[in-house]
């Protein structure tokens, strides 16, 4: 009876073995989507009051978790049964991703507003407003590129068992929420830090110093990661239309890939940004 428990357990160890082997291979071959996810979500992550940050970044998080777990399932299904619609998903994500990115562009560039300050009571009505919407936008975006995170995954254990597969996408999904918001919270709260070390130096010293570079570092790296963000935007929808779509993987073949991938990304962006801009349009219209 001992016997038999032991032997059961060395079978699990060896299970777990290879899904750690598997999980690392799958890990490293996601790496560029998932910093790409980092640069991305941080962008989204920030930019509310010092209070609101870490519960912000718990609801993403949560989110993410969940997006996951529809996912993984849903992914491993399709590939049994239907096959290629994990190719049209992944390009119509790449054009909402693509279209983000232009939008982005598009308010940056056209549409800054300077509007008279609101009453307290208002502004904290826009505030829960905007939180809202970004939260539910970065959890739409999370799910794109976790799509992309989770194929790439995938193409890894094709030739393995389904339980393997099974184990190994969870791990990956698991490995890349964490580290992936686990850094997050680290930039989002690197003045916190900052002004830690300034007080617990007295002002003095190395860490006086240290803390006052993250402190005034902080509104520097949001907005680097707000340019940082738009260009992923643009360069994982450039590569999923390049790796996706026959007649584009083909196309401007001398060209480096980064460039081919955000020129792809950006017309693929503009075309639905007019599109979309149409329908709102032509839907505003028939309500007036």
């Amino acid at each position: 009876m001992a016997s038999g428990i032991f032997a059961i357990l060395d079978d699990i160890a060896a299970l777990m073995d290879d899904v750690a082997v598997n999980a690392k291979l799958a890990t490293k071959k996601t790496a560029g989507i998932l910093g790409d996810d980092l640069a991305v979500n941080a962008e989204k992550s920030t930019g509310f009051v010092s209070s609101r940050e870490i519960p912000v970044l718990w609801a993403i998080t949560k989110g993410s978790f969940i997006n996951k777990l529809i996912i993984v399932p849903l992914t491993l299904l399709l590939h049994v049964f239907l096959p290629s619609a994990i190719i049209v998903i992944l390009i119509l994500g790449g054009f909402y991703l693509a279209f983000e990115g232009v939008e982005k562009m598009v308010e940056y560039f056209f549409h800054k507003k300077h509007t008279a300050k609101p009453a307290a009571d208002a502004e904290m009505t826009q505030d829960a407003e905007l939180e809202k919407v970004k939260i539910k936008s970065a959890i739409t975006t999370d799910f794109i590129l976790s799509v992309e995170i989770v194929i790439i995954a995938l193409s890894t254990v094709l030739d393995k068992s389904l339980i393997m597969q099974i184990l190994t996408l969870s791990a990956v999904s698991i490995i890349a929420t964490i580290g992936v918001y686990g850094l997050v919270a680290l930039i989002v709260r690197m003045d916190d830090l900052g002004w830690t070390l300034i007080e617990k130096s007295n002002k003095k010293g190395l860490a006086n110093a240290l803390g006052m570079l993250l402190v005034k570092a902080l509104p520097l790296v949001i907005k680097a990661l707000s340019v940082v963000g738009t260009l992923a935007l643009l360069l994982v929808s450039g590569g999923i239309f390049s790796h996706n779509i026959e007649y584009l993987h083909h196309l401007l073949s001398g060209w480096p890939s980064i460039l081919k991938e955000f020129i792809f990304g950006l017309l693929g962006g503009i075309v639905a940004w007019v599109l979309i801009t149409l329908v709102k349009k032509t839907i505003s219209l028939f309500k007036n």
